[in-house]
Formats: structure tokens, sequence, C-alpha cells
């Protein structure tokens, strides 16, 4: 592959990292002022900022940027200058338009959205109404975020990923500002992140701006008729809605079935699912934005080979990648969440119910990042109904174990049911993508894994032997916990490598073979 690929996804990777590391800043802050189950506060805010982020998630960077950017990337290849930009101004005023409308239905309905959504917080007057509250002032996030990831979907079709991948900092440093500044001049510190929440929309989208212009593809919103191209968009984006949000609508459904469990459900949830994301969007949602326009560029130019040989060639980065995250993360739970969160309002019993779930949510994440590949080879062939079938499949499984395991388990059986959804899913959509013969995986697999399953087993026994003792962590100071887990991190990370470059794979092996 060509060396642009993978430094183009070193650099999305790069940015994406130092959005997780304000991101882990950002939940550090949170806890220390909301905590998670000695009060309503967390949960208020965790169930309210879920909801703008999910419909983000379906409206602007899943659904939408699914759609929009295998047609832009066709139109780019494809099309003169002047219908290429006809079609980013049209799809600019539809998309705002829509916006507008959701986002005033949104904030007048902010109430019912949340009895809706999270049906537990009505025996807990106080919890509903500043959940309400919360959301109301959020809402209009979803407008501004949804442009950027517009923006984004530009940015990435001609090649320019640091942009985009680094816009989530503001985000991050936004509501630090809030939490940290505001906070303690406003009579509720969840409005006060509501606020930041807001402001972190319109800073995202103006920072963006002078980019497109020097790109010299800023679009101008244009409320004519819609260009053809908008009308192929939607007709796509209509089924990805579900598929490609499979996983936010299946941790709605968590959400409200955490409303009806213990004060601290939903928060212990929110902060084992950031430590699990951690390395989902470093290395997979990196790759994944990467991925999908070099897909779309192959099934353009009817280079079906090149194509089979570029998911290969992600899935063997998966594989190198999650083994080693999953097991590290599932060992170090504990260490991980008390070195972050244990601090001010977040206590030891915060830290064990929150690594329980982190534990239960890393069961899954190996099929999670599979699905960040698999997924765009659909998405870049314009197949947005294979994925939506097999989306069905998985939230139907999800709720399923949900309603089985949520009271036996409690919040654990939740993050269980979300694991056993998430093979579901890429299960189907490998199964397809070979079905089809869309992918074809090359030769040497079964070595390959196995030197990767070696590796990880080496590195396990490091962390078992070095870090397993709980007691030190819980009662350490901040330093201690840092140092010693920084420490342990080294030193597996030190031993797989070691191990892998001793199996014999070396990183040219990891490049993919044709120019894209």
């Amino acid at each position: 592959m060509s060396v642009k690929l993978i430094l183009s996804t070193a650099i999305t990777g790069g940015m994406t990292l130092l959005s997780r590391v304000f991101g882990l800043v950002r939940d550090n802050v949170l806890a220390r002022v909301i905590g998670a189950g000695t009060g309503v506060e967390a949960d208020a805010f965790y169930v309210a900022f879920r909801i703008p982020n999910f419909f983000r998630r379906i409206f602007g960077e899943g659904a939408f940027s699914q759609a929009f950017v295998p047609v832009l990337s066709e139109y780019r290849e494809k099309k003169p200058e002047d219908e290429v930009r006809g079609f980013l101004d049209s799809i600019a005023g539809f998309l705002l338009l829509s916006l507008i409308v959701v986002v005033g239905v949104g904030a007048v309905a902010a109430p019912w959205i949340i009895r809706l959504l999270a049906p537990g917080f009505l025996d807990q007057p106080d919890k509903f109404e500043l959940a309400s509250d919360a959301l109301r002032i959020m809402f209009p996030y979803l407008l501004f975020i949804s442009l950027v990831a517009m923006a984004g979907g530009i940015f990435n079709t001609w090649g320019r990923f640091g942009v985009p991948a680094f816009t989530p900092v503001l985000l991050n440093v936004c509501m630090i500002v809030a939490a940290l500044w505001l906070s303690p001049h406003m009579d509720n510190p969840v409005l006060a992140l509501s606020w930041g929440v807001f402001v972190a929309g319109v800073v995202q989208l103006a920072f963006q701006l002078p980019f497109l212009i020097r790109l010299k593809r800023l679009p101008v919103p244009r409320f004519k008729k819609p260009d053809p191209g908008v009308k192929r968009v939607l007709k796509l984006m209509a089924p990805a809605m579900v598929g490609v949000s499979v996983a936010q609508i299946n941790m709605m459904v968590n959400t409200i079935l955490a409303s009806f469990l213990a004060t601290g459900s939903v928060a212990w949830l929110y902060y084992s699912d950031r430590i699990m994301e951690f390395p989902l969007g470093i290395f997979g949602i990196a790759l994944g934005t990467v991925i999908l326009p070099s897909l779309s560029r192959q099934h353009a130019n009817a280079s079906e080979h090149e194509f089979s040989q570029l998911l290969d060639w992600g899935m063997r980065l998966v594989l190198l990648i999650v083994a080693p995250a999953t097991v590290g993360l599932i060992l170090l739970a504990e260490p991980i969440v008390s070195t972050l969160f244990q601090y001010g309002a977040f206590n030891a019993h915060d830290v064990k119910m929150s690594a329980a779930a982190l534990v239960a949510y890393c069961l899954g994440l190996p099929a999670l990042l599979a699905v960040k590949i698999l997924a765009p080879g659909f998405y870049a062939r314009q197949n947005t109904t294979t994925p939506v079938k097999i989306a069905a499949i998985a939230m139907l499984v999800n709720v399923t174990f949900a309603l089985l395991l949520f009271k036996p388990l409690a919040h654990v059986g939740l993050a269980v049911a979300l694991s056993i959804s998430a093979f579901v899913n890429a299960g189907l959509l490998f199964y397809y993508l070979s079905r089809y013969g869309h992918y074809r995986p090359d030769a040497g697999w079964l070595a390959f894994t196995a030197k990767v399953l070696l590796a990880t087993l080496v590195m396990a026994g490091v962390l078992l032997w070095g870090a397993s003792d709980s007691s030190i962590w819980l009662n350490g100071n901040a330093w201690q916990r840092v140092s010693r887990l920084a420490l342990w991190i080294s030193v597996a990370a030190a031993a797989y490598v070691a191990v892998i470059l001793a199996t014999g794979i070396r990183p040219k092996q990891l490049l993919y073979k044709h120019e894209i």
C-alpha cells in the first residue's frame, strides 16, 4: 500500500489519540465535579449528553457520512468541477434546513425525550427535571456538529484527515473550561457543562471554516431544487441510519434499562464505555475513516482485487492492535479506572462498578473494531441494504440479552449484551462480504493469528505478574497510580512488540501492496 494510506491512518490516529487524551482529562474533571453514584447529577448529565450524541451519530458523522463520502468520491472522480460544487452547495442547504427542524423540535420536546429514553427517572423528579433542562441546552449542538461532520467528509474525500481528526479536541477543551470555570458560578454544574457542550459545537464549526476556504471547498447552502446527488445520498442514508448506528442504538437501549437500576448505573456504563472507546477511536475509527474513501475509489474504478486486498490489510491491522488492547484493558480494568477517575466525588465503589462494566465491554472490542473495517466495504459500494438487515438482527440480539441479563447482572449485564451483539454484527458483515465475493482473505491468516496470540499471551503473563494487586491502585495516591500504570503498560507493550518481532512479523509486511 501506498505509504500515503499508512501516513493518513497515522495522522488520523495521532489526532484522534490527542482527542482521546483530552477526553480522558475531561472525564477526569467531570468525575471530580459530578462523580458517579453519590448523587443525581452524573446520571442526569450523561443521559442528556448521550441523546444529542446519539442523533449526531445518525444524522452527522454516522449514516450521513457513510452515504455522503462514497457519492462525493464518485463526483470527484467522474464529474466536472461545477457539478461537484453544485452538489456540495445543495447537500449543505438540505442538511441545514433539516437540522434546524430537528433541533427546534428536540429542544421543545426535551422532557418527553427524557421520559421516553430514561423512564426510570420519572420516579426521581429532581433527576428528571435536571436531565430535561440539560438536554434542552445541549440539543443545538446537533446542528453544529452535523455540519462539522459534513465538512469532515469533504476533507476526508480530498485526503485531508488531520483537521477533522483534531476537531473533537475542541469539545473536550470547552467542557473542561465549563467544568472548572463556569460551574462554580452556576447553581448546578450539570447546566454549566451543558452550556459547554453548546459552545463547543459553535467552536468546532468555526474552526473548520478557514480550512474549507483554503481547500476551496466551502459550501454555500443552496435551497433550490436538490442536486440529483442529494437524492442518492438520502436514498443511501435512510437504511444506513440503522446500519451504521447500531452500536449507538444499542447504547440507548442500555441507557433506558440502566435508568431502572441503582443510581450510578448510567454513569458507571458511561465511564467504562469511554475507556473502551479509547482504542476503538484511536485505531478503529481512524482506519475506518481513511479506508472508506479509498474503498470508494477502488469500487468506482472497478478494481475488485485491490478492493478485497484493502479490506484484508485493514483486518490484519485490526487483529494486531485489538488482541493486546482487549487483554490489556481486561487485566488493567481496575487500575485504569482508579488512575483516571478515583478523585473527588468518584469513590472506590465507583471504581469497582465501572471496572466490571469495562471488562464486559472489552469482550466485544474485537468485534467493534472489525465492524469499523467491514461496514465500509458495503458503504463504499453504495450498498446500505445488507448492513441494515444485519443491524436489525444485531439490535434484536442486544435487546434480548439486555432484558435477560440486566436484572441478574445489573449494569454489567447490559455491557455483556452489547458485546454479544457486536460479534453478531461483525460476523454477519464478514459472512456477506465473503459470500458476495467482495472480500476474500489472503493466504497466511492462520500463521499470522498464531503469532499475534502468542505475543498477547506473553504480554498477559507480564501484567498478571506485575499489576494484579488491586489494593495498590485503590489505596495509592495519584502519582503512585499514574507512574505504576505507565510502567506496566510500557513493559507489557515492549514484551508484546518483542515477541511479534521474534516471530518474524515486520513493519514492511503490514504495508498494502497497491497504490490507491
